[in-house]
């Protein structure tokens, strides 16, 4: 499974993209109004961090609008992946794009019907929104699976790209699910490495070594 970044907080990206961790990164309108700062100049920034895709979300709700902000996007970076509404509009927009060689990522999905679509319009990603669905009862990773079984008998090229996620419990249930990508806020990304357990461990060990007085680094005697 691939893990993309939740967010357009630079400093956020370049310091999990350090871990080696970090696929990809999607943005929002949302997100780049949080950062205060020009979009072509964030993601600009975002796509010299990252060498995967960097999803750009267009802002017109109609065709030509989201055409033409569309093709805008995709001249920031060789690595962005354009971002469509799932409405008639936003797949018109993407056939058009992913023709032209566009990588287009369909987000807002709620149903298999609109993923469906989706990878039917050539979509290079769909992003299902787990946690929206959760928060109104619905079981979020049941759109998952119904998603991965349609893909699977037809054979679609578009990844899954779990979006939404609220915590290491979505990640784990796609993962298990066998979706592509799961995009996580930054805060996410940080709970997967924690465990009382292995704090634990890892307390005991270093309280045992610091008794023996030795470091890894030192040399063993003077004697040479």
């Amino acid at each position: 499974m691939k893990f993309f970044i939740d967010t357009a907080d630079v400093a956020e990206i370049r310091d999990l993209a350090s871990t080696g961790l970090v696929d990809g990164v999607t943005t929002n309108p949302s997100l780049i109004a949080k950062s205060g700062r020009p979009i072509a100049e964030v993601i600009a920034e975002i796509c010299d961090v990252v060498a995967g895709p960097v999803s750009a979300e267009v802002t017109a709700t109609d065709h030509e609008t989201m055409l033409r902000e569309g093709r805008y996007l995709r001249g920031i970076a060789d690595n962005i992946a354009v971002k469509v509404p799932l409405t008639v509009d936003g797949l018109k927009t993407c056939k058009v794009l992913a023709d032209e060689g566009t990588l287009v990522n369909v987000t807002l999905c709620f149903s298999p019907a609109q993923a469906l679509l989706a990878a039917k319009a050539g979509a290079a990603f769909i992003s299902p929104f787990v946690g929206r669905l959760d928060d109104i009862g619905t079981e979020g990773m049941g759109l998952i699976a119904e998603i991965v079984e349609i893909y699977g008998a037809y054979d679609f090229a578009t990844e899954i790209l779990v979006a939404s996620v609220r915590g290491p419990h979505h990640v784990v249930e796609a993962a298990k699910l066998g979706a592509d990508v799961s995009t996580l806020p930054p805060s996410v990304l940080r709970a997967m490495y924690n465990h009382p357990l292995t704090d634990k461990g890892l307390a005991a060990f270093m309280a045992d070594w610091a008794k023996t007085g030795q470091s890894i680094l030192a040399p063993e005697s003077d004697a040479a």
